[in-house]
């Protein structure tokens, strides 16, 4: 329940938090110096989102407010109190010693969501998730199942050859990826012998494990190939997405459609979140960290930030090692100062986020544009 009268509380200034979940968020309200109001459970709905709103702005003037997972269960209520002109601040969960302390229930998770924007522990500005880069996340998330699951499936397929019989295995032997993905999608089961001498009386026409080999290596190769066209097709709206939100990006050398569609992920649609290079070199987990020791003066690569825009980093750093002539110079004077590979990548990435911040954030660029609708 609320506490103070309604002549003051159209004056003070509050701070809001919310533990958010996949059904409710839970909502809590304080004072600027950190006195605790009221908190309240409300559902994930449009009109939830107005309610709870509704439920602050009655407290007082709502300042800010942290919301946990503003890129998962927290996404919808962060557009809406964005869209409303309410300053989001996205908030980690509390760290275990302090859950440990405190305990844990959503009414305590979301008082220490507002408690960490009050003490600015919490600083960052979330994605907007409102534009095209939000629908190029959308379909890079669907391309990189369908890239996995394919890669799963030409392993079970090869691990399935592993144990085939021998006058199918050996058909098979020494085929690459494309050939063999063919080969497997046009077997027919029916044909052949069905059993071994060695096959018990219940081994008939439909029993022998030629015959079951083949119907399994038949299916997985035509999945196989149903996923090749549907991450061509992918491919072809990633292109067309990335192209209009940023088509200086991919002019670039060594970016090409994935890792562009990626750096953009990370920035999400509103780059100037983001304060300057140094803060996309630790989003991207490019930053150099300090490993020095005695006399010793070295640096290391990050293992924070993103991994993926890590990812995406190294793809481009490895293709300009391979093809630019200005990074084959510079990993050759590198070299000859002793520096490791590790190292020289880890300077190329730092190089690369600078300069992939500045195409990121230019001016040139329609990233708030809304996707063409068909």
């Amino acid at each position: 329940m609320a506490r103070g009268s309604g002549k003051t509380s159209g004056r003070r200034r509050v701070v809001g938090g919310v533990d958010t979940h996949a059904g409710t968020h839970h909502a809590a309200v304080e004072l600027m110096n950190g006195g605790r109001i009221a908190d309240a459970q409300f559902p994930v709905t449009r009109q939830g989102y107005a309610d709870l709103l509704a439920w602050m702005c009655s407290l007082g003037r709502v300042h800010a407010v942290g919301v946990e997972g503003t890129g998962s269960y927290g996404a919808g209520l962060s557009r809406y109190l964005r869209g409303r002109g309410v300053g989001v601040i996205d908030v980690n969960r509390p760290d275990r010693r302090q859950r440990r302390m405190a305990g844990k229930s959503d009414p305590l998770d979301a008082y220490a969501a507002a408690d960490a924007v009050l003490a600015g522990r919490a600083r960052t500005v979330p994605k907007a998730m409102d534009g095209i880069v939000e629908s190029i996340r959308a379909v890079h998330l669907a391309r990189a199942g369908a890239v996995k699951a394919r890669t799963a499936c030409i392993n079970q397929l090869r691990g399935l050859l592993v144990t085939a019989p021998a006058e199918l295995r050996e058909a098979m032997t020494g085929l690459p990826t494309g050939p063999l993905v063919t080969a497997c999608a046009r077997l027919r089961p029916s044909a052949g012998p069905s059993a071994g001498p060695s096959a018990g009386p219940s081994a008939g026409p439909s029993a022998g494990p030629l015959r079951g080999t083949k119907i399994a290596l038949r299916s997985l190769a035509r999945r196989h190939q149903a996923l090749t066209a549907e991450i061509t097709d992918l491919d072809a709206h990633l292109a067309e997405l990335v192209t209009r939100a940023r088509p200086d990006l991919l002019s670039v050398h060594g970016v090409g459609v994935e890792t562009a569609a990626q750096l953009l992920i990370t920035c999400g649609d509103n780059p100037d979140r983001l304060t300057g290079p140094a803060a996309f070199a630790a989003l991207c987990g490019a930053a150099p960290v300090p490993a020095s020791s005695g006399k010793t003066t070295r640096w290391r690569l990050s293992r924070g930030g993103d991994r993926q825009a890590n990812r995406a980093l190294h793809t481009i750093a490895l293709s300009r090692m391979a093809s630019c002539p200005r990074t084959r110079a510079y990993v050759a004077r590198r070299t000859t100062q002793g520096k490791s590979k590790k190292e020289i990548i880890r300077c190329l990435k730092r190089y690369l986020a600078r300069e992939l911040f500045k195409a990121l954030t230019s001016t040139n660029t329609t990233h708030n544009a809304p996707p063409a609708t068909a």
